[in-house]
């Protein structure tokens, strides 16, 4: 897979050139791909009711039923690639855009709509649940979460959006 960087009015992300991709922006202006926003990294560094981002997804590509959302650290491989912890949104499979909303960070209650694929991979750093917040101790590392529209396990086409640095 290769992957281009675009960035335009302070928006950072990568998008894959894979044969499908879709549209995936924050839907709080909070998140702006740069930095990390005060109070969203992890408890052990001070997060105050930490959560993903929510997000605004469109072409989703006709089939798909779930969305799955890998929020990772690039700067630390044990917690690259989904480390966060990886979470599906189901989808009603005519849906062609949505509104993914926020999950809390440090817990396994998640809304009905969402299903934890992996927990976090570092219960023993801080505490354990689906979704681990961002958790460097503000050392400059890049998060991002990588979003794949799938039809049960085939992915249909799938884009990444810079979370920013903490």
């Amino acid at each position: 897979m290769t992957s281009n960087l675009f960035i335009a009015l302070g928006m950072v992300s990568i998008v894959s050139t894979q044969a499908l991709a879709f549209d995936a922006k924050f839907a709080d202006d909070t998140w702006d791909g740069i930095k990390v926003p005060a109070g969203e990294q992890c408890q052990k560094f001070g997060g105050q009711n930490p959560a993903t981002p929510p997000l605004i997804i469109k072409g989703i590509p006709a089939g798909s039923n779930a969305i799955v959302l890998e929020y990772s650290d690039g700067d630390y491989a044990p917690m690259d690639k989904g480390g966060h912890g990886r979470i599906s949104f189901m989808l009603d499979s005519s849906a062609n855009e949505v509104t993914i909303p926020s999950v809390a960070g440090h817990t396994f209650d998640l809304p009905a709509a969402f299903k934890v694929l992996e927990a976090h991979r570092n219960p023993d750093w801080d505490t354990a649940g689906a979704y681990m917040p961002p958790c460097s101790g503000g050392k400059g590392h890049a998060y991002y979460v990588t979003l794949k529209a799938t039809q049960d396990d085939k992915v249909m086409a799938m884009t990444t959006l810079q979370m920013g640095t903490f």
